[in-house]
C-alpha cells in the first residue's frame, strides 16, 4: 500500500493517507514535488508523457518528473532519487517555490490535490535517458519557446500543474520560480 503526506495550504503536515483514497474526488490536500531539468543556458527543457499505467493524467505531457513526498523524506534528496528511477539519471537540484492546486483527471479518475514544491536543475550535453515504462511512455527536450506556444495552443496536452510551475518559472529572473 502507498501513501502520500497529508498537508495544510501552508505545507504543514498534518498526516498521512492510502494514495488512492487521498486521490479518490474531491481529493485530500497532500505533498508533492515537480522537478524541471534544463539545458543549452535553460533554453531547453526536458519533459515526459506520463506512462499510460498512470491512474491519473496517463498520456498527457508533464515537467522532467513529479512525485510524492514520502515520511522521512528530504527534497531534494527525494527528487534526486524519483529524477534517476523515472529517467535513470539524476542532477544538483535547486528547492524553488510552492503551490497549492486542484484538478479532476480528464477521464473521471479522480482529483490531485497537492501542496506542490518546484525543483529545478541544469545539465550539459545529453545524459543518457533509461526511462522507466511504468512511469513514462516517451521524454524529449522541448524548447522554452517552442513549449509555451504548444501550451498556448494545445492546452490539454499538457498537465494543469505543468502550466502553473512553469509560468512560475518562465516569469521568474532566475529561471528557477523564486522572485529574486
Amino acid at each position: 500500500m502507498s501513501f502520500v503526506l497529508l498537508c495544510t495550504e501552508d505545507g504543514v503536515i498534518t498526516g498521512t493517507s492510502d494514495r488512492a483514497e487521498a486521490h479518490a474526488s474531491p481529493g485530500m490536500l497532500h505533498r508533492a514535488f515537480s522537478v524541471f531539468v534544463f539545458r543549452k543556458g535553460r533554453q531547453e527543457l526536458l519533459i515526459q508523457q506520463r506512462s499510460k499505467e498512470k491512474t491519473l493524467f496517463p498520456l498527457i505531457w508533464a515537467n522532467t518528473c513529479c512525485s510524492h513526498l514520502q515520511e522521512e523524506e528530504v527534497l531534494p534528496d527525494a527528487a534526486q532519487l524519483r529524477l534517476h528511477q523515472e529517467l535513470g539519471f539524476t542532477c544538483p537540484l535547486t528547492e524553488g517555490p510552492s503551490f497549492v492546486y486542484r484538478a479532476d483527471d480528464p477521464g473521471g479518475r479522480g482529483t490531485e490535490y497537492e501542496y506542490d514544491t518546484i525543483l529545478t536543475g541544469s545539465v550539459t550535453g545529453n545524459p543518457p535517458l533509461k526511462a522507466d515504462p511504468a512511469e513514462v511512455n516517451e521524454a524529449k527536450w522541448i524548447t522554452t519557446e517552442e513549449l509555451t506556444k504548444d501550451m498556448h495552443t494545445e492546452p490539454a496536452k499538457y498537465a494543469p500543474w505543468f502550466h502553473l510551475a512553469f509560468a512560475m518559472i518562465m516569469r521568474s529572473p532566475r529561471r528557477d520560480g523564486k522572485k529574486s
